[in-house]
């Protein structure tokens, strides 16, 4: 990571004090204005743009190629370059992004549904028709779709993927940034965001959403919880869970965050498997607003094409082979087509789905149901269908996704073991390095990987032979939890 700051700055970004912020309670369906709704209310915000800098901070950085290591091989991190988190506050848009074509967007809501076994889908996302599919992808000025919850008073009241009343009244008083993850079927250990401002800790909201079981095994193990927070996160127990598939059920808070974050202007989603080790405003800084993009999610880092992913998906078990070929097919009938360089400025087909940086106005929000609409109908492999909805938005409004560099993404955050398999290598005998045991170590600019420190030098012994046996990554120093590179 490398933080710029070497540069002439006004005086008045350091000395300004950042206010609270406050915006104007949402409706349940997107009314969008850029000119007289969904203003942000700043009376003592310093007004700038990148226009008040001779300079942007990182204007002439470029990507550097991974480091090299021969210990490590496989996909690396790079260094990217940010700005100071004060410097990201004053560099925020004071206004919505314009959403091309499509102002007004709601949401479709029915009292009682009847199960229709000739259309897919489930009753949580409303069974729609492939007549109702296929007209969602016929952007207007005002549409009504499908985006999961169509029973109900509300998201998270009487919908499937049920929510207490108090939690779903702090979720509605969340105003500018969420960062959200989720943990169902107690797979994934917490992981606890580092590096992050004070700043963000007053004025970002962290959530977690949680299945019963789930919550139970974090509060027998974790020493952190208190009154439903675990560090930094509010844990959100989720009931009457409207798949049996935990990865499908993952796929609700993935994509459907302004749903349940109605009056939210932007959101970072994170797998659980991830730790966050960047503060947030740095990210939606680098990938949203410096690239003027509304939505931002890394590509992945070996394969590009559509096809190839499913072949992936079918050899590592991923989900039952027959229903991956007949979305592929269903798909190619379609006019999906291999990837190739002639599809540029598409950069590839296949998303690294783990991380979502995203403005949330009302072409975000129609792609990002339309997705979750995709994962409902067919598999729940969201990397399968990311390129179909995409590429229909695309050719109707010319709005798409940005595709960042997957070794970008591996710069903020840094994969973690599951819990399975940490429970299975404390069971062995191997214990992780308490924050406590050692000094902590600064990390380089660029690097993730600290200096060492200075130990007294020891002479091997003779004739002893270093081991041949593999040993387990060690975790970064300083770190609470267990970590690996993403």
């Amino acid at each position: 990571m490398i933080i710029a700051n070497n540069y002439e700055v006004l005086n008045t970004i350091q000395n300004s004090v950042y206010p609270s912020m406050t915006r104007p309670l949402m409706t349940s369906s997107d009314q969008y204005s850029a000119s007289s709704v969904n203003k942000i209310e700043l009376p003592n915000r310093l007004r700038l743009s990148f226009a008040n800098f001779t300079h942007h901070p990182c204007e002439g950085f470029s990507v550097a190629p991974p480091l090299v290591d021969p210990k490590r091989t496989g996909p690396r991190p790079c260094a990217v370059c940010y700005v100071s988190v004060d410097q990201a506050f004053a560099l925020m848009p004071l206004q919505p992004s314009p959403s091309p074509v499509l102002k007004n967007l709601s949401y479709v809501f029915e009292d009682s549904i009847t199960a229709n076994l000739s259309n897919q889908g489930s009753v949580f996302g409303g069974h729609p028709s492939l007549e109702q599919r296929n007209k969602s992808f016929d952007i207007s000025e005002s549409m009504t779709v499908h985006c999961g919850f169509v029973r109900g008073k509300k998201p998270g009241q009487g919908s499937g993927f049920d929510i207490n009343d108090d939690d779903l009244l702090e979720m509605e008083q969340c105003r500018e940034l969420v960062v959200a993850s989720a943990i169902f079927g107690n797979y994934d250990m917490i992981q606890h965001p580092r590096n992050s401002s004070e700043f963000s800790k007053a004025n970002a909201c962290f959530y977690m959403f949680v299945d019963e079981e789930t919550e139970a095994y974090v509060k027998n193990s974790s020493s952190l919880y208190r009154n439903n927070k675990v560090g930094l996160w509010r844990l959100v127990v989720v009931r009457n869970l409207p798949y049996e598939d935990p990865r499908r059920t993952g796929k609700i808070p993935k994509l459907l965050l302004h749903r349940l974050f109605p009056n939210v202007r932007f959101s970072v989603w994170i797998d659980a498997k991830l730790k966050l080790i960047v503060d947030p405003y740095l990210l939606l800084e680098r990938f949203l607003w410096r690239k003027n993009a509304t939505f931002a999610i890394s590509r992945h880092y070996k394969r590009f094409d559509v096809f190839e992913e499913a072949e992936a998906n079918k050899a590592a078990g991923k989900y039952d082979n027959a229903s991956i070929d007949y979305q592929i097919e269903f798909y190619r009938n379609e006019g999906l087509t291999h990837y190739t360089p002639a599809k540029l400025p598409i950069t590839s087909d296949v998303p690294e789905g783990c991380v979502i940086i995203r403005e949330h106005i009302p072409i975000t929000n129609l792609f990002t149901c339309l997705w979750f609409n995709e994962v409902d109908r067919f598999t729940s492999r969201d990397q399968i269908s990311f390129s179909t909805v995409r590429d229909k938005i695309r050719a109707r409004v010319g709005w798409m996704p940005q595709m960042f560099l997957d070794c970008e993404r591996r710069n903020f955050v840094v994969q973690a073991y599951h819990r399975e398999l940490l429970e299975q290598m404390i069971a062995s005998g191997w214990k992780p390095p308490s924050v406590a045991s050692e000094p902590s170590r600064k990390l380089r600019p660029g690097s993730r990987k600290a200096p060492p420190s200075k130990k007294p030098s020891m002479k091997r012994k003779r004739g002893k032979k270093s081991s041949s046996r593999r040993r387990l990554p060690k975790p970064i120093t300083g770190m609470t939890d267990v970590t690996l590179g993403a």
